[in-house]
């Protein structure tokens, strides 16, 4: 199952309500299917180019690696080779930098990502959380210690590799 067209739109009409009330600077929003298809999308007006690039390259990260964009940041700071071959595979679609969350739906399925850009990484990060709360979805964290599936590792470290 994807992200329907009235979960994407109830993401980002909360996402730019939290914005206005956490008066941060002008935000994009994209709400994209698996495969990082785009299913809606949002600038504020204000927002500065290529946001829309740069929100759509936080779900490809967090799709390509099955977490969110800020994990991929992590892990592109321990290993740049790593996620150098991947930007440069995925034709420089993918952005490793906070604000990107996939989707799940109450099994656990992935059924879309969300990237929020124009503030800090952090506040892109709990806005994208928000949106996707507000919308009754899940993120990867719901389902951590519910098997193999679902297991995301933060750093090289955590794991002992």
């Amino acid at each position: 199952m994807n992200i329907t067209l009235d979960q994407a739109n109830t993401i980002i009409g909360a996402i730019m309500r939290r914005a206005e009330e956490k008066k941060t600077r002008a935000i994009s929003v994209i709400v994209v299917e698996p495969g990082c298809i785009p299913k809606a999308f949002q600038k504020e007006d204000g927002a500065s180019m290529v946001r829309f690039e740069m929100a759509y390259g936080k779900c490809w990260a967090a799709l390509a690696l099955g977490r969110d964009s800020s994990l991929v940041k992590v892990r592109h700071e321990e290993s740049p080779s790593f996620t150098g071959f991947l930007i440069k595979s995925s034709g420089d679609k993918l952005f490793p930098e906070g604000g990107g969350m996939q989707i799940r739906d109450d099994n656990g399925e992935v059924i879309g990502a969300v990237g929020v850009t124009g503030d800090t990484e952090v506040m892109d990060h709990e806005l994208a959380l928000h949106g996707i709360r507000a919308a009754g979805l899940k993120i990867d964290t719901d389902f951590e210690g519910k098997g193999r599936k679902f297991a995301i590792r933060r750093t090289k470290a955590e794991d002992g590799r």
